[in-house]
């Protein structure tokens, strides 16, 4: 029973018992009273009575004149005159007088009075005893009346009674509410405080609270700045702020054997390999100082020269990979000159400051790349167009690609994927999710389109960008979570699926999604909606309101592609996720890289204070599953995992 019942409960008793208690104790004394009073009638009237008489002739007539004058007052119920021998000389009754009062109040409180008695003399004889009985309803009437007034001035008390305790619950229930509306923050990885309530002993619980809050609070934003600074030591090159070597070869690794990104935001692109000719001079010239500031400043031109129209663009990366050399990662660009064009123009303004002395700029190697091209042949080919142009004096050099470009045309698109939309040309490919002792945390589903009937299954990179261009990727999603629920159907274990942001942030489509999921209610809970960190920051309210509406139909939330940007977890923690997925660029070969194992613990670390569940992908030894277990990580994914599960 809550609190406020109860306290409901021991008012509404206490006023019962009050009132109950009252209202007899009245009613027992003004009854007595009006017993008293006539009784007290009853033998003053026969006293009266009595005197008359004995002042008169004794004949009957008169005698009999003298009851009656007074019994036809009607106020009597019977009048007697009984002779010294226990005869009755004379008599008058009549029935009692129906009163007005309910037979069920008279009942309850019956009115006995006593009748009145008075002796008569004759010439100081005596000569008879005079007996006189009211009539009792105007007793009962009297009562009734008092009652009725009591229990108006009863149900006037109990309703200010009622008033004050509503008062006084709204006192006590509204510091209760905040309690309770804090407490449910923090399960939501939001530290709010309260104000200390006026009463005594809620005061104190809240002050402890608002203190252990305050606590909580500031050891995240710790956790979050030491890991924000590991970021920027491990993944940051201290000079121009771009990325290092070691972080820009991890992430481009990961990139170029994306297998099951739904993103497929890596399909085609190019590679540009730049190189600053005369560094040395520039730094004699100006100082070392100076020169550290010309690259912070071609560093920050750099990591401009990959936005779009739209934006930034996604998957870009810019590094710097040694003293003079810089390299850009630039997915679905095709316009090698254009882009080479405008990092000469923006070098030549920066570079414009030393002066005469210095001609050359920079010399650019460029090569296209593809999904699936081998890393080592890929830079080996940027290094070969890098040394062709300088060797020729030209500022760009382009490689052949590495391999054949993209498949011949298979057709309209559109048709395409109406075709495989209407015959559900689509199938999910599982990969599962352990936890740190071995157990099925849930399947990954990435899905496979059959673009033609009878051939070869795409992966989702390979179509999926193409989805989104054509503005179909909403009812893609749409099919993978149909998908996803007829798996549930068949099959004991949870399934994650990856959400585009696209689809979230279109009303129709997320409308669709919540409409298709809520009809199963009972399997909401098996299905774990994750979209890259990417994604979520870059479309900030529609991937909070999207959290809120998938979270209250009972859909575990995450992001995966976690760990690249510094502050990056502390700003997807805020939306209240249930798991981080972090990317495979940051687990590859973690237990021989220490800065890594520092960061992801302390990532870790943040993560499980939150409550936030943290999955490493990308896992493909043994050696790297026993570091991240030791690490803290709570999940594994990966062509390990795979290979151990079979």
């Amino acid at each position: 029973m809550s609190l406020s019942r109860q306290l409901w409960l021991a008012i509404t008793l206490v006023t019962l018992i009050s009132f109950t208690g009252s209202f007899a104790l009245s009613m027992a004394s003004i009854r007595s009273h009006i017993e008293q009073q006539l009784h007290q009638k009853n033998i003053d009237s026969a006293t009266s009575l009595a005197l008359a008489i004995s002042q008169l002739s004794k004949d009957p007539i008169t005698i009999d004149l003298q009851i009656a004058a007074l019994f036809d007052t009607g106020q009597y119920e019977a009048i007697s005159i009984t002779a010294p021998d226990g005869s009755i000389i004379d008599e008058r009754t009549q029935r009692p007088v129906a009163a007005a009062a309910p037979g069920w109040f008279m009942s309850l409180f019956p009115i006995t009075v006593e009748a009145g008695h008075a002796q008569a003399t004759d010439h100081g004889v005596h000569f008879g005893v005079i007996k006189v009985a009211s009539q009792s309803h105007p007793g009962y009437r009297m009562l009734w009346d008092q009652a009725s007034t009591l229990m108006i001035w009863y149900l006037t008390a109990a309703a200010l009674v009622g008033l004050i305790g509503v008062l006084i619950l709204h006192a006590i229930k509204k510091p209760l509410v905040a309690m309770v509306d804090q407490a449910e923050a923090i399960t939501n990885r939001n530290f709010l405080t309260i104000s200390e309530p006026r009463i005594l002993e809620l005061r104190s619980i809240a002050r402890a609270t608002n203190d252990l809050i305050r606590q909580l609070h500031n050891r995240k934003l710790e956790e979050s700045s030491r890991l924000a600074d590991l970021n920027e030591r491990m993944n940051l090159d201290p000079v121009t702020g771009l990325a290092n070597r070691e972080y820009f070869m991890n992430r481009l690794r990961e990139m170029m054997e994306n297998k099951a990104d739904a993103s497929g935001d890596m399909q085609t692109g190019i590679l540009f390999l730049i190189r600053l000719d005369k560094l040395e001079q520039i730094n004699q010239k100006l100082g070392r100082i100076e020169t550290d500031r010309l690259l912070r400043e071609a560093g920050a031109l750099l990591s401009h020269i990959g936005e779009t129209s739209e934006g930034e663009n996604p998957g870009f990366l810019a590094a710097r990979m040694n003293g003079s050399d810089f390299m850009l990662f630039i997915p679905h660009a095709d316009n090698t000159e254009a882009i080479a064009n405008q990092v000469v123009s923006k070098l030549t303004v920066l570079l414009s400051r030393v002066g005469d002395e210095v001609t050359d700029i920079c010399h650019i190697g460029a090569v296209r790349y593809r999904k699936g091209d081998e890393l080592r042949e890929l830079l080996a080919s940027a290094d070969a167009a890098l040394a062709a142009a300088e060797g020729t004096a030209r500022t760009l050099a382009r490689a052949a690609p590495t391999r054949a470009g993209p498949a011949a045309n298979i057709g309209d698109w559109r048709h395409i994927f109406n075709d495989a939309f209407r015959e559900d040309r689509f199938r999910l490919v599982l990969q599962p999710v352990v936890g740190h002792a071995g157990e099925l945390l849930h399947q990954e589903a990435s899905v496979r389109m059959q673009a033609q009937q009878n051939g070869g299954w795409l992966d989702a990179p390979d179509f999926i960008p193409i989805a989104v261009h054509l503005d179909l990727i909403g009812t893609l999603d749409l099919g993978v979570a149909r998908h996803a629920l007829e798996h549930l159907h068949s099959f004991p274990e949870d399934i994650a699926i990856n959400l585009s942001v696209e689809t979230i942030a279109n009303g129709e489509s997320r409308s669709k999604l919540t409409e298709l999921l809520c009809r199963h209610p009972d399997l909401c809970r098996r299905i774990w909606l994750e979209m890259t960190a990417y994604d979520a920051l870059r479309k900030f309210e529609a991937f909070q309101d999207f959290c809120g509406t998938f979270r209250e139909i009972g859909c575990r939330i995450g992001v995966d592609h976690v760990g690249h940007s510094a502050g990056e977890s502390e700003k997807l923690a805020s939306f209240g996720l249930d798991y981080f997925k972090i990317d495979a660029s940051l687990v590859h070969r973690i237990h021989q890289n220490r800065e890594n194992q520092r960061r992801l613990k302390a990532l870790c670390g943040l993560a499980q204070q939150t409550g936030i569940i943290v999955i490493a992908c990308g896992v493909q030894t043994e050696e790297e599953q026993k570091a991240l277990v030791k690490l803290g990580f709570d999940g594994l994914a990966g062509p390990g995992i795979d290979l151990k599960s079979e």
